[in-house]
């Protein structure tokens, strides 16, 4: 049962990535499975949504417990943790970019309540960074980390809608390390210097 609940969020995710107003029956059939299979382990839509949520939440939170990010003693400089926690994050940005498109929908409250945990710990580290004068303090911190992470999403999407994923002019992980850096202020030659070590 958890096998087919599994490959049930393994082809919703493709798509609803593909195609984020797809409708159950597109999960069904595109997972070998009849509808009401589906509706088996997941009671409508947003069940479904929610379910690949916390799916997401859990591999984020997973990513942001390894990286320099939740360093407890601090000592990353906020920007390496950043370009860390970017580095471990775009191999499931991809997969999980059709969040950002739900997230302005009508599951955007729902979204936005299972994704608070990770928020609070950038906007943590953003504020480290502004303590620190390594990021800017254009924005407040929680304003500033969701638009800078927000960015990363973008980047792949953008990146998979021209069809770039697994040609040579798909953009690397330096794209959005580079991007989401200035964004939080750090001047061109360092957020460079942090992407190239990590390319």
């Amino acid at each position: 049962m958890v096998e087919t609940r599994d490959r049930i969020l393994d082809v919703a995710i493709e798509v609803l990535g593909k195609n984020p107003d797809a409708g159950m029956a597109d999960v069904a059939s595109a997972a070998g499975v009849v509808r009401r299979t589906v509706y088996g382990y997941f009671p409508s839509r947003s069940g479904l949504v929610l379910a690949l949520t916390e799916r997401a939440v859990s591999e984020i939170t997973a990513v942001l417990a390894e990286s320099a990010a939740v360093d407890d003693a601090g000592d990353a400089a906020a920007d390496e943790a950043w370009a860390d926690f970017i580095e471990r994050l775009w191999p499931l940005v991809h997969r999980y970019r059709v969040l950002v498109v739900l997230r302005r929908g009508e599951f955007g409250k729902d979204i936005h309540a299972l994704l608070a945990p990770i928020e609070k710990t950038l906007a943590e580290l953003v504020q480290r960074g502004q303590d620190a004068g390594v990021f800017g303090r254009h924005l407040p911190a929680d304003i500033l980390s969701q638009v800078a992470w927000s960015a990363v999403f973008a980047i792949a999407d953008d990146d998979l809608s021209r069809g770039a994923r697994g040609r040579r002019d798909a953009l690397g992980v330096a794209a959005p390390t580079i991007t989401s850096l200035l964004m939080l202020g750090v001047p061109e030659p360092r957020a460079r210097a942090l992407a190239e070590r990590r390319s």
